[in-house]
This record gives structure tokens, C-alpha cells and sequence, in this order.
């Protein structure tokens, strides 16, 4: 093996990044080893990319990027039990410290000493990487390497879907990103009966048509959608789900929520919102859920059946694929949005 690997750093506290060589880091007796096969980009790297306020006050450079990944296991420690070298792998980006109580209460995703892959620690934006075994899922060894590492932001997805609990329901989908664009489609798969998808761009509006939206609303163009959809579903949806995280788009999830119906939150907000609690959801008699993460690892056996059986078929939100070594040709296109995309994947040659 050669000591030198490609890797994207986020090298100095300020806009940008380097692809250069360092050193293929070594592990210790908890960790292993991966030869990363595909990563995708996430609009948290994006957020690192830009040096953004939230980057600037969380990260401390210089470290690799980067936590959506796939890759074969090289290299094992002694104390590593279920991880064997030659399995695939993709890497959940949440690590839990395993004994707070979070953790023993099952809810390692959003354990009290959480930390996140290529945020908190180095990442997988490089050829190999080092994780603890506890964030690794065995996937097919003949998945797609593209589709293996998007396992992370689609179980986002899968989480937000199964938390609305949207079997026979009518389902608003706010937002038209990657993670819009896979709700829609797990919204299908588990028996959703109708599906609005509301966003603002004409290219990730028809991604998610393609995905399983029955509805295609730009916010942009159609002023009229909240009414209609009040008509339609006589008071409103039964489950929102938002994907999008902004002041529009919370006014406009809870003004298409019925009278006691489920909304669930998963976009981040960029900046404090206003929430009328009396309207939208005393009133109302809202159900509120907030989701972060997947769940540990309840998340990842639903995304198997999903992924696996055939359910869902994600190949439609991959709309670029680049070799590695065209690293900040993709992150300064997706960062700097001079062409339409959803979701970014790098392949390793």
C-alpha cells in the first residue's frame, strides 16, 4: 500500500478547499480501515465549502471533509468483532459514545456527546479512511458504489418518511433537494395516497416527479396551491414533511396541515424562525416531530428492505458522477450552483 492517498481538505478557516496528498492514516485496535470506493457530496459540505457562519462557529481546520461514503473494508483492529476485511461497507456519520443515556435509552443518533464524521473528526473525502465499527452497515458487494454511498441521506429520508407514518395518507413533501426527492419516493413505496411535492426549481421538481410525486407545485409560479389543496383534500394533508428548513417553507407546511394532522420537521433553519404555536399547532392540534439523523439502526434495516427489495430506486436524484481526482471541480459546482443538481457522487478510479 502506499503511504500517500488523495484527499479533500478543508485546509484554512476561510472559503474553499485543497486536493493534495497526505498520509493514509493508521488505525488503532477499535478502528478500521476503508478503501473508499464512491462519496457523495452533502449540502453540509457545501456549508464547510462556503465557510458559512454555522462552519465557521463548528469546525476546526485543517481536517478531510466529507461523510456520505462506501467503501471495502482493508484493514481491521483486534477489538473490531463484526467487521471482516473484504466486506462493504457504508458509513452512518453519526458517532455515538455508547454509554450516556442516549445511548442506552436507543437513541444513539442523538447521543449527548455526539460526534459527526468530517465534521468533528476527519472525513471520507479522501481514498481511505479510518471509522469505528459501530458506524458501519454491510451492504451488497454488486450495489452500485454510487448508490451504497448515498445510504446516509436516503435514511434521512426513510427516517422523516416513517416517522409521519404515511401509509393511506395525504402527504405534503416541502422542499424539491435530495432528501425531498427521496421522501417522494419512499412516500410511494409505503403506500402513501397522494403525494404534493412543493419547491422552487424546475429541475428538482421533475427529479422528484420521477421519484413519486402525484403533485408538482413551484411555489414560484402557482400562488393559488394552498387553497387547491385545501379543496382537494377537504381541510388540508394529513402528514407534512419538511425537508426544506426555512421561514416560506414552515408557513407554508402548516397552512396545508389539516386540523389535528402530523408534521414532521427534519430541514434546518439558517437562522431563528417565527412559529405561530396557537394557529399551526395548539389550535390545530398538531402532532410536532422533530427528526435528526437516522436511527440507530433501525433506520438502516428499513433502508435495506427498501433499497434491497427494490422498493425504491434512487438512481434518479444522482444526477452527477465525477472521477475523484475532479474533486473541486464538483464541490465549486455544487457549492457555487452554476449548473442544476441534486445529489453529487465522486467515484474512485
Amino acid at each position: 500500500m502506499s503511504e500517500l492517498m488523495w484527499a479533500g481538505i478543508k485546509a484554512i478557516r476561510g472559503k474553499g478547499a485543497e486536493f493534495k496528498q497526505v498520509e493514509i492514516p493508521r488505525i488503532d485496535d477499535n478502528h478500521l480501515l476503508v478503501k473508499v470506493k464512491a462519496v457523495s457530496i452533502c449540502g453540509t459540505d457545501k456549508h464547510i465549502y462556503n465557510w458559512d457562519p454555522w462552519a465557521a462557529g463548528r469546525l476546526n481546520p485543517p481536517l478531510i471533509f466529507g461523510h456520505e461514503c462506501c467503501g471495502e473494508v482493508v484493514e481491521v483492529g483486534k477489538n473490531v468483532k463484526k467487521i471482516k476485511v473484504g466486506n462493504i461497507i457504508a458509513a452512518e456519520s453519526h458517532i455515538p459514545c455508547g454509554v450516556c443515556k442516549q445511548c442506552r435509552m436507543g437513541n444513539m443518533h442523538i447521543c449527548d456527546n455526539l460526534r459527526i464524521l468530517g465534521v468533528d473528526t476527519d472525513g471520507i473525502f479522501a481514498e481511505y479512511a479510518v471509522l469505528p465499527e459501530i458506524v458501519c452497515w454491510k451492504v451488497r458487494k454488486d450495489l452500485d458504489p454510487a448508490i451504497a454511498s448515498i445510504h446516509e441521506p436516503f435514511g434521512n429520508s426513510v427516517y422523516v418518511v416513517m416517522s409521519g407514518d404515511v401509509a393511506t395518507k395525504r402527504v405534503a413533501i416541502v422542499g424539491d433537494g435530495p432528501t425531498a426527492a427521496f421522501a417522494c419516493g419512499i412516500a410511494k413505496a409505503v403506500g402513501a395516497e397522494r403525494i404534493y411535492n412543493i419547491g422552487m426549481q424546475p429541475f428538482n421538481l421533475d427529479i422528484c416527479r420521477k421519484m413519486g410525486a402525484d403533485v408538482s407545485i413551484n411555489v414560484a409560479e402557482d400562488k393559488d396551491f394552498i387553497t387547491r389543496i385545501h379543496d382537494e383534500t377537504s381541510g388540508g394533508v394529513d402528514v407534512v414533511l419538511d425537508m426544506a428548513g426555512n421561514q416560506p417553507a414552515i408557513d407554508t407546511g402548516f397552512k396545508l396541515l389539516r386540523k389535528a394532522g402530523t408534521y414532521v420537521m427534519f430541514g434546518i433553519p439558517p437562522e431563528p424562525v417565527r412559529v405561530d404555536i396557537s394557529d399551526y399547532i395548539i389550535f390545530k392540534g398538531a402532532k410536532v416531530i422533530g427528526v435528526n439523523g437516522r436511527k440507530m439502526f433501525e433506520t438502516w434495516y428499513q433502508m435495506s428492505a427498501l433499497l434491497s427489495g427494490g422498493m425504491v430506486d434512487p438512481t434518479p436524484v444522482i444526477t452527477h458522477r465525477y472521477p475523484f481526482k475532479d474533486f473541486l471541480k464538483a464541490m465549486e459546482m455544487f457549492a457555487l450552483g452554476t449548473e442544476p443538481s441534486s445529489k453529487v457522487v465522486l467515484l474512485m478510479e
